[in-house]
């Protein structure tokens, strides 16, 4: 086999081999309800809507080189506008929800009666996360406003938020948030049943998200974004405008987390400032960069790897888990500083350079022709730069 036929195989695996893991995976998370029971299928279902998360927080943060510390926010858009359906159609047309019963209030506020509507709240749990990220990132990118500053900031915007629907009881569940839900859509959440089929939606809510993240990052756009990335200053003198692409980034990412909270609220079938706050943003972020954060199969890995973990921890160690937690994370940043993806990544580089190396190449010239430079140079023997890199 001459040289360039290696290459061409080499690439060949390549673009296959991502295909058929996606296939795979997708198959294994399809054929989980015949293989989990109902308690555990359901913890699953959770996990994968973390992973919806995890999707939007790689394209912005491994893409785009914003550290995003606020995604609890935008997921909790999404699930509020959910919940707030789902508790209104249970309490039926002049009703209250149980929570309004009991804090006091008398008549159904003005802000919740436009969701009683199914199809205005399903696009408010995409579109409304999408214009707070588009008011936010045009009020920040527009300043220059990156790094640990843009962290900070999108960290306390998760914490006023949490504190905003603490304090209005009689509005949003205080504390408690909004719990005990019983249907979804004409689905039971109470039949296993109807169960199994809600976590396929989950399925293919991932499935669609990744597959729209994964082309986004592959296309001229993300390309653009990777280069604003690195190199900011740059990309704005020849032209182009750093704030509109980190903007339409920002936005994509927090409509995915919208998402993510709709399905969430029927997925577990509660939704408390608990799971909105700065400690649950920094766990999303936790599960991205133990995966890796360049790859979004790596953060997919990582935020199911995470939140199983947090099971098996607290199920096994409750006093200890968090620090369990914790050990694992660091032991994650010391050695593998790019993620799981990273080093496998890694690993996969190096076996394909020991197959270079042991594999005899064939020549097509007449004997006594000198070498091919390609299999001489030091150049052509490097191992190609892999997509967690890139």
């Amino acid at each position: 086999m001459t040289a360039p036929q290696v290459a061409a195989t080499g690439r060949w695996r390549g673009r296959v081999a991502g295909p058929v893991l996606f296939l795979v995976v997708a198959l294994l998370f399809l054929a989980a309800p015949n293989l989990l029971s109902p308690f555990r299928l359901d913890l699953l279902g959770k996990y994968l809507c973390f992973a919806i998360v995890a999707v939007g927080i790689a394209l912005a943060w491994g893409r785009g080189g914003m550290l995003t510390l606020g995604q609890g926010v935008f997921f909790g858009l999404g699930g509020y506008a959910m919940g707030m359906h789902l508790k209104l159609r249970e309490a039926g047309p002049g009703g209250l929800p149980d929570f309004m019963v009991w804090s006091g209030v008398e008549s159904l506020p003005a802000i919740w009666r436009p969701f009683a509507n199914p199809v205005f709240a399903l696009a408010m749990a995409v579109l409304l996360p999408v214009t707070v990220a588009v008011l936010l990132g045009l009020l920040v990118f527009r300043q220059r406003v990156r790094g640990a500053y843009f962290a900070v900031l999108s960290q306390a915007l998760a914490a006023a938020f949490v504190i905003l629907l603490v304090g209005q009881q009689g509005l949003t569940g205080g504390t408690n948030g909004l719990t005990n839900f019983q249907f979804f859509f004409g689905l039971d959440l109470y039949d296993p049943a109807d169960k199994r089929l809600l976590y396929l939606v989950v399925v293919l809510a991932l499935g669609a998200t990744f597959l729209i993240a994964w082309q986004l990052g592959h296309s001229r756009f993300g390309k653009l974004l990777v280069a604003i990335r690195d190199g900011e200053d740059r990309v704005r003198f020849l032209g182009y405008d750093p704030a509109v692409v980190k903007t339409i980034t920002f936005a994509i990412s927090a409509g995915m987390a919208g998402l993510a909270g709709a399905l969430f609220v029927p997925m577990v079938g509660l939704l408390s400032p608990a799971n909105l706050g700065i400690v649950a943003s920094l766990e999303l972020l936790v599960g991205v960069a133990i995966g890796g954060r360049y790859s979004l199969a790596g953060a997919v890995g990582g935020a199911l790897l995470v939140n199983y973990a947090k099971t098996v921890f607290s199920e096994e160690s409750a006093d200890n888990w968090i620090y369990l937690q914790g050990a694992m994370f660091i032991a994650v940043m010391i050695w593998a500083p790019r993620g799981l993806a990273g080093l496998l990544a890694d690993g996969r580089a190096l076996v394909r350079r020991r197959r270079r190396t042991r594999s005899p190449v064939t020549s097509d010239q007449p004997a006594g022709a000198a070498d091919p430079p390609v299999a001489t140079t030091p150049a052509a023997s490097a191992p190609e730069p892999s997509e967690v890199a890139r």
